[in-house]
């Protein structure tokens, strides 16, 4: 555990002291479980991030800094974006588990598109209903399939992170080959999101139209 160099006080984040009131500006390059001062894992207690966001957000947001100098306001601007970024990251298991594939060597989403070949199958049913739900008229009777849809898309988005987290407790080697499986799971999940956002979108647009 670092200390403060100020007033030698266990730090919780590199981010700043609580005991003493002093930020600082961390060296670039540290990963968002080191920014908050939390253990390095996929399982994250959800509530404990979202306390720990909040005592950082208070030590570090800029409107406490209005009448300190110039210099100490922007390190307060950074700092602030620094924690939001990795809050954004560690809220989300998906940005969560794309980040540990990456840090831990493994393909990048852009350098490895693939997605398990029993998912592929089922991808195409649920495009079919997504271009026929794009280029129907407003009530033309989609929404119950729709609805059917984003329920079944749901239930394979909880599925697939729960695969990813079993993979990812304990966390594999580097360069581990299970990297590149954990890219395939990664990129389905992606495209589940996606099809959920453009479900909710077509949904929004038909009930204006009524």
């Amino acid at each position: 555990m670092q200390r403060c160099p100020n007033c030698d006080a266990e730090l919780e984040s590199p981010l700043g002291c609580a005991a003493c009131q002093r930020i600082f500006d961390p060296p670039e390059g540290l990963s968002p479980f080191e920014l908050l001062g939390l253990p390095q894992a996929f399982a994250l207690d959800e509530a404990h991030l979202r306390r720990r966001v909040l005592r950082l957000g208070r030590l570090v947001h800029p409107d406490f800094f209005g009448n300190a100098p110039a210099q100490e306001r922007e390190l307060a601007e950074r700092n602030s974006a620094r924690l939001n970024r990795a809050h954004e990251l560690l809220a989300d298991p998906v940005e969560r588990a794309n980040w540990f594939v990456t840090a831990l060597g493994g393909p990048a989403e852009n350098e490895q598109r693939s997605m398990p070949q029993a998912f592929l199958a089922e991808v195409l049913e649920w495009n079919e209903l997504l271009e026929e739900a794009r280029a129907a008229p407003a009530g033309s009777g989609l929404r119950e399939r729709l609805e059917a849809l984003a329920s079944t898309l749901a239930a394979e988005r909880a599925r697939g992170l729960k695969s990813i987290a079993a993979h990812l407790a304990p966390l594999p080697e580097r360069g581990s080959l299970l990297l590149r499986e954990l890219r395939t799971q990664l990129n389905a999940l992606r495209y589940v999101d996606r099809a959920l956002s453009e479900i909710e979108s077509l949904s929004l647009a038909r009930a204006s139209l009524r």
